[in-house]
């Protein structure tokens, strides 16, 4: 369950990781709660996942799955470059999340 738990707290932080480019600064209400809601969230579930994850191996794999999602969607939602080299540094961090998930 604790897998679980961090998969969905990766997703959660790509959406407040996404979410902070569309606060404008935190200017823009919605925006801005359903970004610190996504920031709670993702937390949280961490926490839950730290019940049974070793620290080191959840908070690597939860800040993967964020810098994996929120690079692929910046260049989907918000235009940034896919360049081969980019996409291919994008690969290796999955690689090192799965590799983390098969020793952990």
């Amino acid at each position: 369950m604790s897998w679980i738990f961090l998969f969905f707290a990766g997703l959660f932080e790509i959406g407040w990781a996404i979410g902070l480019k569309y606060t404008d600064g935190f200017s823009r209400p919605l925006p801005t709660v359903l970004t610190i809601a996504s920031m709670i969230v993702s937390l949280g579930l961490l926490g839950l996942a730290l019940k049974e994850l070793p620290v080191g191996t959840a908070y690597a794999v939860w800040t993967g799955i964020g810098t994996v999602g929120t690079a692929l969607l910046g260049v989907w939602l918000l235009g940034e470059p896919a360049t081969a080299v980019r996409l291919a540094c994008i690969g290796l961090i999955v690689c090192g999340i799965v590799g983390l998930k098969l020793v952990a």
